[in-house]
């Protein structure tokens, strides 16, 4: 190959090259955008409260009236991912998680046949609605060291809902508070 070739080559390279930078500032000319006069949507602005805000505004509305309102119906539905861990059925076996069948008033970590974590043995006392409302939200939480691995409900009507429809899981439901 001589060199009259290699000069082919390297002008055919840098004559595109050149083309395609002259391509550039042609078409910035013509298609030219200034930023938009408003913005597509409006993005959420972070809430300026203080940190215990929230937990006044939940605990604004107390438990016994959630209860009073909540919907077993609505709660059988949140409870489906719950099942993957737990049995809801009367003497159902225990699973990853004890069976839920008439645990309102069990005692905390008293269901025969199931390997608690130490954290839920020595918690002791028996599942309020008060207890299962504050484990549902937070359950590392309650009980410090908890084998369950569910990161907890915010939304204190859907831990009602849930926790009406554990309270139908009973021959006779625990009465309300």
């Amino acid at each position: 190959m001589d060199s009259f070739e290699l000069n082919k080559i390297a002008g055919a390279v840098l004559g595109s090259l050149l083309f395609l930078m002259g391509l550039g500032i042609v078409s910035d000319a013509v298609f030219q955008h200034g930023p938009p006069k408003k913005a597509g949507y409006d993005l959420p602005a972070a809430e300026e409260s203080a940190p215990g805000a929230a937990t006044a505004a939940a605990a604004a509305v107390p438990l016994p009236e959630l209860l009073a309102k909540a919907d077993a119906k609505k709660g059988e539905g949140l409870m489906k991912a719950c099942a993957s861990c737990h049995s809801f059925d009367k003497g159902g076996a225990n699973k990853v998680g004890p069976a839920l069948y008439g645990v309102v008033n069990r005692q905390i970590g008293g269901l025969a046949g199931f390997a608690y974590s130490d954290a839920l043995k020595t918690k002791g006392g028996p599942w309020t609605y008060a207890a299962l409302d504050a484990f549902i939200a937070n359950p590392k939480g309650f009980a410090s060291g908890t084998k369950m691995a569910y990161g907890g409900e915010k939304d204190h009507t859907r831990r009602a809902d849930m926790i009406a429809y554990m309270r139908s899981l009973a021959d006779t439901p625990a009465p309300l508070p």
